[in-house]
């Protein structure tokens, strides 16, 4: 009887260990970080089952603990079920988990957090080995479609499989939330923001905080500030891509992205007609006082489809014009990277919460509109 309850006790123990081995692979999908390296997992406790033989194979139950970083965790339900999956797919032995969800203590979160902190130091795109590549933006004025540009684009990426970010660094003009149908803050961890993820982005926009209907009065510093805070204050993990959706022109907030982040790359919206071109030029002209490379140019609102024809509503020509000054401004080639057509999509889908080149499952659309941005994407990758 004793040796029976000794083999019992041992083949718990192997199944906890191999458990706990599988259960290192499961990611928090806001921390990117192993939910046991995290002391999440409390403990682990198989009980065999009465009978403890079922069909030839040995049942048992299995309990786990797990400690969320807070209360209501938006992402608990996620968690669970990855950590359910893990245990349901133990080839030895028929495992039937049961998951206790509780939430960390003030002071093992507290723990946490410092060193998440410690191991990024500050602004984790500075550093020299960062492998993230960071697109900002930019345009000369406002009408363009730059934040429509940022968001199909963020979404396109993230649909590639690419972990990818997006800050609405538009103070003033925020409008990345509405285009992801964002209406949440983000979760607070003892003074480390979490991202809010939809559609497969990672976002940051300062109307998380403020609401759609409140003006934003800013300036020079405090725009500085808020840039800082959404890259040192939230934790992003290691994205492969992080883009910035500037304000229009070339005004405090286009020398903060240069100074903070002085690897991103300017992509320049443009449309078609002279007035566009003209001052979509003075954005990207800002790569001569600050060490920013302009990427390319992207020339929206390129024609509108009608009946099989291409009408050129806002004239022609307005990416290729910006193309070749930059080019010869700057003695490097800038080229037209895309010609995106004027769809309505565009605006009625965002209108819903969803970027257009996206379908209803957030798999990325068959369209013309969906292929464009995919080409756009790869070419920036590339």
């Amino acid at each position: 009887m004793t040796m029976m309850h000794t083999n019992e006790e041992s083949a718990s123990q192997s199944i906890e260990q191999h458990l706990y081995q599988r259960l290192s692979k499961v990611i928090d999908p806001e921390l990117g970080r192993s939910i046991t390296d995290m002391g999440m997992i409390v403990s682990i406790e198989a009980v065999p089952r009465v009978p403890s033989v079922e069909n030839g194979i040995a049942a048992y139950d299995v309990v786990v603990q797990v400690e969320l970083t807070v209360k209501g965790c938006p992402l608990s339900e996620t968690i669970t079920n990855q950590i359910k999956g893990a245990i349901s797919s133990y080839p030895s032995a028929d495992l039937t988990p049961h998951i206790e969800v509780s939430s960390m203590s003030k002071e093992k979160l507290s723990h946490l957090v410092e060193g998440l902190k410690e191991a990024r130091r500050s602004n984790p795109f500075t550093k020299k080995d960062v492998k993230t590549r960071i697109f900002a933006i930019a345009s000369g004025k406002g009408g363009v479609g730059k934040s429509s540009i940022t968001a199909n684009l963020a979404a396109t990426f993230a649909s590639l499989g690419y972990d990818t970010a997006a800050i609405d660094a538009d103070i003033y003009g925020f409008s990345l939330p509405s285009i992801f149908g964002v209406h949440t803050q983000p979760t607070n961890l003892n003074g480390m923001l979490m991202p809010v993820t939809a559609w497969g982005v990672k976002l940051m926009s300062i109307g998380m905080f403020t609401g759609a209907d409140r003006a934003i009065l800013w300036r020079g510093p405090r725009l500085q500030r808020s840039l800082e805070q959404f890259l040192s204050d939230v934790w992003w993990g290691e994205p492969d891509v992080l883009l910035l959706d500037l304000a229009p022109g070339t005004g405090d907030m286009a020398i903060s992205v240069a100074q903070t982040l002085p690897n991103a790359e300017l992509v320049i919206v443009t449309t078609p007609q002279p007035s566009a071109s003209e001052v979509a030029v003075r954005s990207g002209l800002v790569a001569l006082q600050v060490p920013m490379k302009v990427r390319g140019v992207v020339e929206n609102m390129s024609w509108f489809d009608h009946q099989g024809e291409h009408l050129h509503i806002f004239g022609e020509g307005g990416g290729e014009r910006v193309s070749e000054r930059l080019t010869h401004a700057l003695q490097y080639p800038v080229p037209l990277l895309s010609q995106l057509p004027l769809e309505t999509d565009m605006r009625t889908t965002a209108e819903s919460g969803r970027p257009a080149v996206l379908n209803k499952d957030g798999a990325l659309d068959n369209s013309a509109l969906a292929q464009s941005f995919k080409k756009l994407a790869l070419s920036l990758m590339s």
